[in-house]
């Protein structure tokens, strides 16, 4: 018992100090250039030019905090579009709707997202709790107003499993899915799905960035050691949220550095 205690301190005292490596190891890959150190979706085969009048963007996500969690990196690393944010509730699960609001505009505005930008849903029939499935008609009604409003010709959402596996999530992907094969969605509009990994390389870190540069995707983004503590920095705006398994998220998890997507 004594020996098992011992080696599980040592892995505990090790983890950090792997975690540091790590992001030394990809500064002097990456370089200090800030954000021409990340990978610009622009320079992918048959992506919107790198104008700041064409690549319009919408991130359609659930819950206050997720823009943050999730999508840091990809928001971060369009630093040449015309950002919008869609969350579709005000993560009212606990009571904290009111709240959650105002902290989803902090955390826009770190990551450069303004408020005029950002459209909160509340909306009864879509709720925020993990086994309620939102309705499709109504979801993809919201989305598509928002699309042709704001004539976005991008959209940065969730996979099929939805990253953390939450059932809105995966309402969202099922309802965007739904207007992409209906071929609803305006004419040069193109969807970016965010992928879900396992959960040992969920909270990899900077570990993950080699594995992921290995995998078949078509975007890649990976965060500059700056920005990556502005994305960190907006996830503590999420005060409300910060319960200590949050602050091990922050810390460890690989969706706070590495965005690996797909097109539909």
């Amino acid at each position: 018992m004594a020996a098992a205690a011992l080696a599980l301190l040592f892995c505990l005292c090790l983890l950090p100090l792997l975690w540091w490596a790590s992001g030394w190891w990809l500064q002097r890959c990456l370089g200090a250039r800030g954000r021409d150190s990340r990978t610009p979706l622009c320079d992918r085969p048959g992506a919107a030019r790198r104008d700041s009048d064409a690549l319009r963007v919408l991130f359609v996500t659930a819950h206050p905090d997720d823009e943050a969690m999730f999508f840091a990196p990809s928001i971060l690393s369009l630093p040449f579009a015309r950002l919008w944010l869609l969350c579709c509730s005000t993560g009212h699960y606990y009571g904290q709707g009111d709240l959650r609001k105002k902290e989803l505009l902090q955390s826009c505005e770190v990551l450069g997202i303004p408020p005029s930008n950002v459209a909160i849903v509340d909306h009864r029939d879509l709720p925020d709790h993990p086994s309620v499935e939102w309705d499709l008609h109504l979801l993809a009604a919201l989305i598509m107003k928002h699309l042709e409003s704001n004539r976005i010709n991008l959209v940065v959402t969730f996979d099929a499993e939805g990253v953390s596996g939450h059932t809105n999530h995966k309402s969202i992907y099922t309802a965007i899915r739904y207007l992409h094969s209906e071929k609803q969605l305006p004419e040069g509009c193109r969807v970016l799905t965010l992928e879900t990994v396992s959960l040992f390389r969920k909270y990899l870190s900077l570990f993950d960035v080699p594995i992921s540069c290995l995998q078949d995707q078509d975007v890649l983004f990976v965060l500059a050691k700056e920005d990556a503590a502005l994305a960190q920095k907006a996830m503590r705006c999420h005060r409300s949220q910060l319960l200590w398994f949050r602050h091990l998220y922050i810390r460890f998890s690989r969706y706070m550095v590495v965005n690996s997507l797909r097109f539909l």
